[in-house]
């Protein structure tokens, strides 16, 4: 009987250590998982999975098993090594058998959300027509609602109801402006009426009676220029400005150099009244004596709003060690 000498026997020895190498370093094909919670429970049942799953996969297939409604991220680890891409690519780097189900622990991971300024975190009915004009109260507790149904609304936001209805318009509600001091609400209509509200019991204080046209903007002198309120500017589709007494609800100045709608007033905080207009211009106007004291072009169409960067108040917390107030 003939023998292999030995280099063939070598030879053959060592191809089959090649193979055998081969056959150990190649990723399984599937690959039968557990998953297991940090304090060890085991979660669901064991899952056949090609041995090309990611991590990705992992988490919609734990998300899927615990019910989750949005999508959360979840940490993973074998034989505590942090699965970082393919399970089959894993089990080759650190040569963890597959003869049994693989344990893959699982942690979630910190989520941070931002709430989407689109989503509604609450709705109010009661109006009975489209809601034309809103502004939140001084200390942000109540709302102030103008509406097409020819109404004013105010609303507890604490409690979400609402608390007076109050009536008296007898055209759109266009503009809706609450006090520095949060004891007068004005709301200008479709017809140029201008009516004052009292926000704690809904009354009426009275009309303001003056303009020919819609009113387009409401704004009160700053709190501290005076305090109590005393005095609010409108705006109106009349082209004038006028400024308003609260407490005798009379016209104390009216003035314009526009030649069409004003669209937007605003009192700032240096004594001035600032008005745009579809004429294209803005003009800022003495709070004092309603006179002009710059007229700003460059626009080529309506200007439609205004804001100003500071109403010049400053508030301060200072220590003063000789105990005086600041």
């Amino acid at each position: 009987m003939l023998r292999p000498g030995p280099d063939k026997k070598r030879q053959k020895m060592m191809a089959e250590a090649t193979k055998a190498r081969a056959a150990a370093s190649a990723a399984p094909g599937n690959v039968i998982i557990q998953f297991a919670s940090a304090e060890g429970e085991d979660t669901g049942s064991q899952m056949d999975v090609p041995s090309s799953v990611s991590t990705q996969q992992l988490e919609t297939l734990l998300n899927g098993m615990l019910g989750s409604e949005e999508k959360l991220p979840y940490s993973f680890q074998i034989e505590e090594q942090e699965l970082r891409g393919e399970l089959g690519e894993h089990l080759k780097k650190h040569s963890l058998s597959v003869e049994k189900a693989l344990k893959i622990v699982y942690q979630p991971q910190a989520v941070f959300r931002v709430r989407a300024v689109c989503r509604c975190t609450s709705s109010m009915p009661g109006h009975s027509e489209a809601v034309l004009a809103v502004a939140f109260s001084p200390n942000g507790r109540m709302l102030a609602s103008g509406s097409g149904d020819t109404t004013v609304r105010f609303w507890d936001l604490n409690m979400q109801l609402p608390q007076h209805e109050c009536t008296g318009h007898r055209n759109w509600v266009l503009a809706v402006a609450w006090s520095p001091d949060a004891c007068y609400v004005v709301s200008g209509d479709m017809d140029g009426a201008v009516w004052l509200w009292d926000p704690k019991t809904g009354d009426t204080l009275g009309q303001c009676a003056g303009h020919k046209k819609w009113i387009t903007s409401i704004s009160w002198e700053p709190a501290h220029k005076r305090l109590p309120a005393a005095r609010f500017a409108t705006g109106s589709k009349d082209s004038t400005i006028k400024v308003w007494d609260a407490a005798t609800r009379q016209c104390v100045l009216s003035f314009s150099n526009h030649s069409q709608a004003v669209t937007a007033v605003k009192w700032g905080g240096e004594g001035l009244i600032y008005s745009a207009s579809r004429d294209s211009t803005i003009s800022a106007w003495d709070a004092s004596d309603g006179k002009l004291v710059r007229v700003f072009k460059g626009h080529g169409h309506w200007v439609n709003t205004l804001a100003l960067s500071s109403e010049h108040a400053l508030r301060t917390g200072a220590f003063d060690h000789t105990g005086s107030a600041p």
